[in-house]
């Protein structure tokens, strides 16, 4: 059974100014693909605090799967992009792209969306893939 972190990045949100639909609609859609959510949180759009929050979620908590939704998009003051790009160490524009394109069904605004994915850390020995490869990284979205 894998593990997943999702943290929501939202000023208002933060601060209990809005609800949070996008981290309980993105817990919703894991739920029935053997993936358990063992961490949620919502924290402003300040950079250093995301890459806080995501390494928390790889290093100390050991999580398996770390998915962060939020931001308003293409603008002067969204973080969550380049925190996430700071601290991977190998990204995967494949994921991104994937999930861009599934987001332009719904709407054309999708395709200036600011995503990214990639690895950190490495995989600890009782989760580790077969192929030896495959135990040097762990995916971070």
């Amino acid at each position: 059974m894998f593990t997943a972190g999702i943290i929501t990045v939202s000023d208002k949100g933060s601060q209990g100014k809005r609800e949070d639909l996008s981290g309980p609609a993105i817990a919703e859609m894991l739920a029935g693909v053997a993936i358990v959510i063992k961490h949620t949180l919502i924290i402003p759009d300040e950079k250093d605090q995301i890459q806080e929050a995501i390494i928390n979620l790889a290093d100390v908590e050991k999580l398996d799967l770390i998915l962060t939704t939020g931001g308003t998009g293409v603008s002067p003051v969204i973080s969550h992009p380049d925190a996430t790009l700071d601290v991977i160490e190998k990204e995967i524009p494949g994921m991104a792209e994937a999930m861009r394109h599934q987001s332009m069904l719904i709407t054309p605004r999708a395709m200036i969306s600011p995503r990214r994915s990639g690895n950190s850390r490495t995989l600890p020995d009782n989760q580790s893939p077969r192929k030896p490869q495959g135990r040097k990284r762990k995916p971070l979205l």
